[in-house]
């Protein structure tokens, strides 16, 4: 990539461009807006019906279906939203137009980015109050701890969404490219039930999935109580993945349509 500074200048006019183009997109948009509160009454569901899950009935389930909307607005709000909008300004030429203006590749991706991290910050506040309430649940113990997973999640799935799409031939084929990251994350990292509650060898090899560290820090930031040890290893396997994420998508990222 030819640089990587940030102008805020640009980097905000990126971004209501961006922004301008999603509101347009009315089904992504509904996707976007209403998919994780939907996914948050099916978890809700799925943990009631759960036995073991911990904690003290109803503040229980509730904070488990908490932490696991948080999971569902970062894999749908940021992944996969933003897989389909990279392939759309790719094919569309957009993304070659702006490389040959003022704009770095990265601020061209982060300002394509931007608007989603807005709206998945904006459905966990809503989740962390609105939510909390009406789930009968405690407020985060760790708020900083709870704002830096989220904060660490959408770096980590903004890097991944634009590597997805380097591998995703037009919009229509990303709900398939991005559903191996989703059922991973779905099953494996900690949405539904903590990775460590599973199997010995499983729980091990599910705890090194890309989300699983960040749902760790998020479990830890909304409950508290976290070991230093638990937290460090979370913190580590999210920074590795964002690591991988950033020199693969310099490596493949694709800036014009495939001929």
């Amino acid at each position: 990539m030819n640089t990587l500074t940030l102008h805020p200048g640009r980097l905000a006019a990126l971004g209501r461009s961006e922004l301008t183009l999603l509101v347009r997109n009315r089904a992504a948009l509904t996707v976007a807006l209403l998919m994780p509160l939907l996914m948050v009454f099916v978890l809700r569901s799925t943990l009631g019906g759960v036995d073991g899950i911990g904690g003290e009935g109803a503040t229980a389930i509730g904070e488990a279906t908490l932490t696991g909307g948080i999971g569902m607005v970062l894999i749908l709000v940021v992944y996969m939203n933003l897989v389909s909008a990279y392939v759309a300004r790719r094919e569309e030429l957009v993304l070659k137009r702006l490389r040959t203006g003022e704009a770095g590749d990265l601020e061209i991706l982060a300002g394509t980015a931007l608007p989603a991290a807005v709206l998945a910050v904006g459905q966990v506040l809503v989740l962390a109050l609105a939510g909390a309430a009406a789930l009968d649940a405690r407020m985060p113990r760790e708020p900083l701890l709870l704002a830096a997973a989220v904060l660490g999640g959408i770096v980590l799935l903004a890097g991944a969404s634009a590597l997805t799409s380097s591998f995703t031939r037009n919009v229509e084929s990303a709900g398939i490219t991005t559903l191996p990251l989703f059922l991973l994350t779905v099953l494996g990292s900690g949405l539904f039930l903590p990775a460590d509650s599973l199997p010995g060898k499983l729980a091990a090899v599910c705890e090194l999935l890309p989300l699983s560290g960040v749902m760790t820090l998020v479990r830890a930031g909304w409950t508290g109580g976290a070991e230093a040890g638990d937290l460090l290893t979370a913190g580590l396997t999210t920074l590795a993945w964002i690591m991988i994420t950033v020199f693969a998508v310099q490596k493949w990222f694709r800036w014009e349509p495939r001929r």
